[in-house]
């Protein structure tokens, strides 16, 4: 004789029950009290959606469904009074039946309800938060009210890319979305008259249902962002910034603004070298790379329309910002020449260094962020070059020029005047500006250029008698050889300091051997004053 109800589910988290005015959405099953089926909302596939005390339910019903949650499940026993009475209804409710009702609560909203969200997780950092007009990328995992998963851009592997607050979303995404920092995790709840309303989206959601999504922000810009750049570390001496035009090595970290990383230097052991301001990089790595100092190290943060834009490339998706810590090893520009500084210079210097001189000197090599490449002080012997000779590269013998032994100065050079783009692998990367602290120990003055030999005094007018020991009128290697280095000896001749005395003395030979038969005769035989007329640089 009166509606009886009982609870057969009720779940452990219940945030709100059915209140007279809300619109619902429940499965049921009708039956009579023998057990006899007359309705069900599962035979039709479709809940049974309705305001609750509206007067759009039989009175027992209005009445039952008050105060229950989502996911609870109630059976429910209504007398003729408070169903269809002794009327009933024609051809499937007899008169005065008692009905019973098999019900499960899908949905519950009202009218009055707003967009509601709740942050479960929040980055400690935010400087930044979704607004109108922004992009974003996140991933979600999209339920109705009982927790039936209707969609999920996880199970795509794909971020759902979009503009906030211009109606690409449905309008409770629209706003659930603002004041999200990236890294940010958040629960929507949207009722159906900001999402897809009466009639759903004709797939997966029905028509009046409530939709959450659970939400995570990957990625923000709006397409009025230039870079942002974060200056981490900056050298206390900073003589020269990059330009327009310079070649910088720099590592690099590439991020995704949730921290993604999609690329490293550092992984391949290998600086990335480049021309900055000239378009071999993406704009927004061609602007962040102006102004920076050997050494420095700073984040560059680039909206994708300076970046890879919507297409994306390899690991980085489309539209998304780009994060880079880079460190600046070294920058020169082609134009650039060796630079030396003198740290030190005798008060006695008047014998400066030229080309053909002998000099031996201690250096200790470097990279321009001061990574060390070698030493002589480590191997504990000098460098000895002839400067001029193209022994040492082509940096280094300008570097040398004009020095005086006892003088120390730093000589850079820029890698067209050292080991250019291939470097010396294993030892010297490849367009690497050197760093040469150099200390000048010894020089030996060489000789006028194109001699290889001159005499200390006068020249015997009778020079190829004398070189001619046995007077056969024909000069011999190894007689060639004697008198040289009886000339060397003695103090009357002197030799190219800083060169083999064997391949001198050859070198030599070979030029006054004209015909080439391993001979020198009388009529062959001439000296440099006299070679000068005829072209040639011999004795």
């Amino acid at each position: 004789a009166e509606l009886r109800v009982e609870q057969r589910f009720v779940p452990e988290s219940c945030p709100r029950a059915v209140r007279p005015g809300d619109f619902v959405r429940y499965h049921y099953l009708g039956s009579f009290p023998d057990g006899t089926r007359f309705d069900s909302s599962y035979d039709r596939g479709s809940t049974f959606n309705v305001f609750v005390g509206k007067g759009q339910l039989i009175a027992g019903m209005d009445q039952a469904l008050v105060g229950m949650c989502v996911n609870e499940r109630r059976f429910v026993q209504i007398p003729p009074k408070l169903a269809y009475g002794s009327e009933g209804v024609s051809g499937v409710i007899p008169p005065n039946a008692v009905l019973h009702f098999d019900v499960l609560l899908i949905d519950l909203w009202n009218s009055e309800d707003e967009v509601q969200v709740q942050t479960y997780f929040k980055p400690e950092k935010c400087p930044r938060t979704v607004q109108v007009s922004d992009f974003v990328r996140y991933h979600y995992n999209g339920t109705f009210l009982d927790g039936t998963l209707f969609d999920s851009s996880h199970n795509r592997m794909r971020t759902y890319d979009t503009y906030v607050g211009i109606g690409w979303l449905i309008p409770g995404m629209d706003q659930g979305l603002l004041g999200m920092c990236v890294g940010e995790k958040r629960i929507i709840t949207i009722p159906p008259f900001l999402a897809y309303g009466e009639e759903g989206d004709g797939k997966e959601i029905p028509g009046q249902a409530s939709l959450v999504f659970d939400v995570v922000l990957l990625d923000l810009h709006n397409p009025k962002d230039g870079i942002a750049i974060e200056n981490q570390h900056v050298p206390e001496s900073c003589e020269r910034r990059s330009q327009a035009g310079d070649f910088l090595r720099y590592h690099y970290n590439g991020t995704l603004l949730d921290g993604t990383l999609f690329d490293s230097s550092y992984s391949r052991n290998r600086t990335y070298d480049t021309y900055v301001g000239q378009g071999y990089v993406i704009a927004g790595m061609d602007e962040g790379l102006l102004g920076v100092c050997t050494g420095e190290k700073r984040r560059i943060i680039i909206p994708p329309h300076l970046g890879y834009g919507e297409e994306g490339r390899g690991k980085i998706p489309g539209s998304a910002v780009l994060v880079f810590d880079i460190h600046v090893v070294d920058f020169h520009n082609p134009s650039d020449s060796v630079s030396i500084t003198v740290n030190y210079k005798p008060s006695n210097c008047t014998v400066l260094s030229k080309k053909g001189d002998y000099l031996k000197y201690h250096y200790n090599a470097s990279l321009l962020d001061g990574t060390l490449l070698d030493s002589t002080h480590s191997l504990g012997k000098t460098y000895n070059i002839v400067l001029g000779s193209g022994q040492v590269v082509v940096g280094m013998d300008m570097g040398l020029q004009d020095m005086c032994v006892g003088e120390r100065r730093t000589v850079v050079i820029p890698p067209h005047l050292g080991y250019g783009e291939d470097g010396v692998e294993g030892e010297v990367p490849g367009s690497a500006v050197l760093v040469f602290d150099i200390e000048l120990l010894e020089l030996v003055s060489g000789l006028p250029e194109g001699y290889m030999f001159v005499w200390n005094g006068e020249v015997s007018p009778n020079l190829f008698e004398e070189i001619d020991q046995n007077h056969d009128g024909e000069v011999l290697l190894e007689e060639f050889s004697e008198y040289i280095q009886a000339q060397v000896d003695s103090g009357k001749g002197k030799l190219a300091p800083g060169f083999d005395f064997e391949k001198i003395v050859k070198n030599m030979f070979a030029n006054q051997d004209r015909d080439g038969n391993g001979k020198v005769t009388a009529e062959e035989f001439k000296l440099k004053d006299q070679e000068a007329k005829e072209g040639h640089d011999e004795l």
